[in-house]
């Protein structure tokens, strides 16, 4: 027997028990005759002790010991003396005295401490994962991540959903983010796509009457690693018939504020009912669809105020149908010139040309701008804004998506510079009125603002083929603190109305049917009105558990670059195996 307890399990009232330990020698401390090795395993910490008076073998062999050998030891359970006792430690009021102890692995000295996580970087750390996967912050992730989503099966259970797998082979149907092309080695020269989510499959469901359908789904997008995104990701999928949007959002929510309640209980849930913004609304007010509101900070649109002024950079963006927009910052009256210089190239980052500004100081406004404004105009601004002495106010002048895109980020930073995103607050929010589509400047054409299978709103099908770039869409996202955490839509589940959103896409005909012809196909069998949601499950649990990003909480990631440093992936095949896959290496 390899143990009759584990590490974290021992307590005062075993105490005189005889138990077997087996586990990671996690520290080894020798006090002169007393050695105190704490034995760890994935539920804990456990003291054991070997003392010579009474056991000078086990004592002996203590002494070989170091830090993660695999050992077990047996003996007898004891309550610690006063003023010995750990109270940070589970099994702190207690120890094992060691009787026998056998040493099952021994150990090459670790590449980085264990129990010192902090003086290892990152590659070292994703080569070593499965010493990393020891350190308690990782195992915590990993058990968290396992009750999320062992909830998440428990909730949709009980609301009748069916969880069934869909195939990860699939047909390559490119329209949103890159694939990735596994070669068929049965048929050569045509190739499976992995999928970028079960999204066809899981409406094809719906024509064939499952109703209520859900999926912990791999997902794979062959594109560049960020903090909050893998190549390889898991998404909670689901799909529902006969349902509006009004009962998706309800639905989520519900599911959402219960896990917040049962798995973070300690973290504050700033709204009991998430609230509604659209998605011009959200971008106007905070110059975000994904806004975080623990904090206020709003941008206010000033472009009436200042369309006659003398400023020829905020009159020209109004005359060009642009927008001029303001961000009032609390006790932003101290930042430095430097300060306001990275401000401003943050705003460059995301489109905009600079970021002018008006200090609110105990002498009054100041500014290189205040020179173009009257009296009455620059009484105006500093009124919309609400602004005070010792506040700043950015101002940003161009089109709409720029200035709100750039005034956004600068509020995060400015949020971040005093301290106003409180991990321990949770605020969530939905985005709805989505557009339809979006014009992509690389692929000079209209492109799907959330994939080609959302459904317009009913009173914009006219403008399907009159004016599609006005079309809005029955789409919904859930925000949290700053991140989008899902996003779904009401499907088309009319073939017609398919088709016009096709052609808006300017897909031919001929792409269409090899494309998406299963699909019009199955709408013809009678499919009913459905919609659905996927949740990002790392990016909320990555939140949730207060990490910086994702890699945190997924056991085997890969890099920054896209690599597994662990195994070496992605690596060379040999040859006759490109040959058997009938792929030729033109490198």
């Amino acid at each position: 027997m390899y143990r009759s307890h584990n590490c974290g399990q021992l307590r005062k009232e075993n105490n005189g028990e005889k138990v077997t330990l087996s586990g990671w020698v996690h520290r080894r401390r020798d006090h002169g005759d007393l050695i105190f090795v704490d034995l760890r395993d994935r539920y804990g910490l456990t003291q054991v002790v070997f003392d010579p008076s009474d056991f000078k073998e086990a004592h002996i062999a203590a002494e070989d010991l170091r830090s993660e050998f695999v050992i077990k030891v047996e003996g007898e359970v004891r309550v610690r003396p006063e003023g010995q006792r750990n109270e940070n430690m589970d099994t702190g009021e207690v120890e094992l005295l060691v009787s026998e102890v056998e040493i099952l692995n021994r150990s090459k000295t670790p590449p980085f401490e264990i129990d010192h996580p902090q003086d290892a970087n990152e590659e070292i750390r994703l080569k070593y994962r499965y010493l990393d996967l020891r350190r308690d912050r990782m195992k915590k992730n990993m058990v968290f991540r396992h009750k999320f989503v062992k909830m998440i099966r428990d909730i949709f259970d009980e609301l009748d959903f069916v969880e069934i797998e869909t195939p990860m082979l699939m047909k390559g149907t490119p329209e949103g983010s890159r694939e990735f092309i596994v070669p068929a080695r049965l048929y050569p020269g045509e190739f499976y796509v992995l999928p970028q989510s079960p999204q066809q499959l899981k409406q094809l469901l719906m024509v064939a009457g499952m109703d209520k359908y859900f999926q912990i789904a791999r997902c794979f997008r062959d594109e560049d690693s960020r903090g909050d995104r893998q190549p390889e990701f898991t998404q909670l999928d689901m799909e529902m018939s006969f349902v509006e949007e009004e009962d998706v959002i309800s639905i989520n929510e519900e599911a959402l504020k219960k896990l917040f309640a049962k798995l973070v209980p300690e973290k504050e849930l700033m709204f009991e009912t998430f609230p509604r913004l659209t998605w011009k609304e959200a971008m106007s007010k905070y110059g975000s669809d994904k806004p975080d509101l623990r904090f206020e900070m709003q941008i206010k649109d000033v472009s009436d105020l200042v369309s006659s002024c003398d400023f020829q950079v905020f009159k020209q963006a109004v005359t060009d149908g642009g927008v001029v927009k303001c961000l009032k910052v609390e006790g932003g009256a101290e930042f430095s010139r430097k300060d306001i210089d990275q401000y401003t190239e943050l705003a460059k980052v995301y489109g905009a040309k600079g970021l002018a500004y008006i200090k609110m100081t105990d002498e009054g406004p100041a500014a290189p701008i205040l020179k173009f404004f009257t009296e009455d105009q620059l009484a105006a601004l500093i009124e919309r804004a609400e602004a005070k002495t010792g506040d700043i106010i950015f101002f940003g002048a161009d089109s709409f998506e720029v200035v709100c895109n750039a005034l956004g980020n600068v509020r995060l930073a400015c949020a971040d510079r005093f301290e106003l995103r409180d991990p321990n607050k949770l605020a969530c929010c939905w985005v709805v009125d989505f557009p339809l589509f979006e014009f992509s400047e690389e692929e000079g054409r209209l492109v799907s603002a959330h994939h080609p299978f959302t459904a317009p709103k009913d009173s914009d099908l006219e403008l399907l083929e009159t004016d599609p770039k006005n079309v809005l869409a029955k789409a919904y996202d859930v925000a949290m603190n700053g991140s989008e955490i899902g996003g779904g839509s009401i499907r088309i589940h009319s073939p017609e109305t398919q088709r016009k959103v096709f052609k808006a896409l300017g897909i031919s005909d001929e792409d269409v049917e090899i494309r998406f012809g299963h699909m019009l196909d199955a709408f013809q069998y009678g499919a009913p009105p459905h919609g659905g949601i996927a949740w990002g499950l790392d990016r909320i649990i990555m939140l949730l558990q207060d990490e910086p990003n994702i890699r945190e909480v997924i056991a085997f990631p890969k890099d920054s670059k896209a690599k597994d440093l662990l195994t070496g992936a992605p690596s060379a095949l040999p040859e006759a195996t490109l040959t058997e896959m009938n792929v030729k290496n033109i490198l």
